[in-house]
Parts: C-alpha cells; sequence; structure tokens
C-alpha cells in the first residue's frame, strides 16, 4: 500500500471518528434528540410486538432515520448561528425558526407514517 493509499485511508477513518463524535454529542447534549431517541425506541419496540413487515418496516426506519439525521442538521445550524453571533438579529432568527420547522414537518409526517402503520394493527389487537 502507497503512502498516499495509507493517508487517505486514514482521513475516511478519521472522517468516521468526526462523525461518530457528533452523534455522540447530539446526544449527550440535546434533549429533543433524547426524546426523538425515546419515541424512536418505543416505535420499534411496537413493531416488533406487531411484527411489522419487511415494507413497513422500511417505512419506519425511513422515518426514524430522517428525523434523526433532521434533527442532528437543525442542532448543527442552532450551534453555528450561536457561534456567529450573540445579538439577536432576524436572519438568525429566521434561520433557527426554518430549520425548528423542518424538524416540525418531518415530526408530522413521521406521526402520520406511524399511524398508517399501526393503527390499523392496534385496532386489531383491541378489538
Amino acid at each position: 500500500m502507497s503512502s498516499g493509499s495509507s493517508a487517505k485511508k486514514h482521513r475516511l477513518i478519521q472522517s468516521f471518528g468526526f462523525a461518530f463524535t457528533g452523534i455522540r454529542s447530539v446526544i449527550m447534549n440535546e434533549r429533543n434528540m433524547k426524546i426523538h431517541l425515546g419515541i424512536s425506541l418505543i416505535v420499534i419496540l411496537t413493531g416488533l410486538w406487531l411484527s411489522l413487515s419487511k415494507l413497513e418496516w422500511l417505512f419506519i426506519f425511513l422515518a426514524i432515520g430522517g428525523m434523526l439525521s433532521l434533527e442532528m442538521i437543525n442542532t448543527a445550524i442552532e450551534r453555528a448561528i450561536d457561534l456567529v453571533t450573540d445579538e439577536y438579529h432576524p436572519l438568525a432568527k429566521d434561520a433557527k425558526d426554518i430549520a425548528a420547522g423542518a424538524v416540525l414537518l418531518y415530526a408530522i409526517l413521521s406521526v402520520i407514517i406511524g399511524l398508517i402503520i399501526f393503527l390499523p394493527k392496534i385496532l386489531m389487537v383491541v378489538t
């Protein structure tokens, strides 16, 4: 293996390390991420209990993965803005509000997906 190839491999491994550090940071420091993870665990356990199909799992994991990823992007936007300014600025407020709105929209979509998948199955179990 050439030294150039070795350096590229090292940078790739290092970039994964940075990514895992970011994931750990948001889990440890962000209340909303903890809430999303808790709800995700409940959804996964409920899915196991109700024996979801492969296609249903696909939608559930896309909803969960998208939600967690979007929450991380929202957090990154908030932190970047906080780094740039401590003062109120309408554009900074707009950026934060828009990012939070994107999270809210995806959360609503995720709830709708969950209701479409889980509600009929739960109604069959309880009736």
